[in-house]
């Protein structure tokens, strides 16, 4: 490997982190956080739930699978989760571009060089990870040692805060959701069954697992009032930020409530259905973000291992009337779903649809399906 240019991730608390550069050589900042799965990094730098953050990878190893060559099948993404990276920045311990896989066509650093997204190896990730834990996540940068002015970038103009006299981008404060949603109406697949998807940023692996189901799929923008259309059922997808900003989705999913059609929520899907009904969310300390969450079904003792990516979660304690918790996660016993006791609305805050695993809750969009 050529020999990396030294550059070094600053936190808004004044911790510094120095590495080497094997991405694009652009100055970025945002939230900072960590994902402890082991693999997948090609679908979660294409996560639209990852748009204004810095991703840090715990698993030390990075690259050695290479990146695979853009392909689709019915207009979908075959390997990533939507058509371009949303990730603000990579932090990672060592990395490799000697990649060796079936599906390899390019390296980690050439692609993220191709999609101008800096990337840092190189890192102490375990101190950083430790930093995160105990502090909470945090705004950060990534700076080369030059001066430069985040405003020169468009996305950086209206949320820039200066904290120990570095300029730092609160992603939190924009609204996430309407820069990654679809901006029309997309259809996907065949079926007598029609389903739509409520795009807030959704990870194009839902897609396929309804379209491999046998439905059609009508991909709607995040505020687009879905209720005048002829449907079966609804899906509320993952998104990136803070749900607040979706008063427009959550009316409308006020609205679908006073039928009967069946509505499926994931992830941010499930803090707007549970706004929705009547209760709250919170910003977490630092989010769950990995392969590996344990979650238990309320009332029983069943328990599945579940992908997830979320900041925020959901207040249980304000849910009223027909509503109830349906899952808990067993590392912190935050709200891991909810469900309606006599209709058809639930929602789980894990992905069933999880690439790069676990699959233990793919069996969530046959039971939606049966449903409708």
């Amino acid at each position: 490997m050529q020999s990396l240019i030294p550059v070094r991730l600053i936190l808004e608390n004044g911790s510094v982190f120095p590495g080497e550069s094997f991405g694009a050589e652009r100055p970025v900042s945002g939230e900072v956080v960590f994902s402890t799965a082991m693999v997948g990094y090609p679908e979660s730098l294409t996560d639209p739930s990852y748009k204004g953050q810095i991703l840090s990878l715990t698993y030390p190893i990075i690259g050695n699978y290479g990146v695979p060559a853009k392909s689709e099948t019915n207009g979908v993404s075959d390997f990533f989760e939507s058509v371009s990276i949303h990730a603000s920045g990579l932090i990672v311990q060592d990395y490799t571009d000697d990649y060796s896989h079936w599906n390899g066509f390019q390296s980690l650093g050439e692609w993220l060089k191709k999609e101008n997204i800096p990337a840092i190896c190189g890192v102490d990730t375990r101190r950083l990870t430790k930093v995160l834990r105990e502090e909470g996540s945090m705004l950060g940068r990534i700076d080369f040692g030059v001066n430069h002015n985040f405003e020169e970038e468009p996305e950086y103009t209206k949320t820039n805060c200066t904290i120990n006299n570095h300029e730092y981008y609160n992603p939190e404060l924009d609204n996430l959701v309407a820069q990654v949603s679809c901006k029309e109406v997309i259809e996907y697949g065949q079926g007598d069954k029609n389903v739509i998807l409520v795009d807030c940023g959704t990870k194009l692996n839902i897609l396929r697992e309804l379209i491999k189901l046998g439905v059609k799929v009508t991909r709607v923008p995040w505020d687009f009032d879905f209720n005048t259309l002829d449907f079966d059922g609804v899906v509320i997808s993952n998104g990136p930020g803070n749900p607040d900003h979706c008063g427009i989705t959550i009316n409308n999913i006020k609205t679908s409530m006073n039928g009967d059609k069946p509505i499926f929520g994931i992830c941010m899907g499930n803090q707007l259905l549970a706004k929705a009904a009547g209760a709250g969310v919170y910003k977490m300390k630092y989010g769950h973000r990995s392969h590996n969450q344990p979650v238990r079904m309320v009332g029983g003792n069943k328990c599945f291992i579940t992908s997830q990516n979320h900041g925020y979660a959901v207040d249980e304690t304000l849910l009223k009337g027909d509503w109830e918790p349906w899952f808990v996660n067993m590392n912190d016993g935050t709200n891991e779903g909810i469900r309606h006791k006599t209709k058809p609305f639930y929602s789980v805050q894990f992905h069933p649809e999880a690439k790069g695993g676990p699959t233990d809750t793919r069996f969530f969009f046959e039971d939606f399906i049966k449903l409708i």
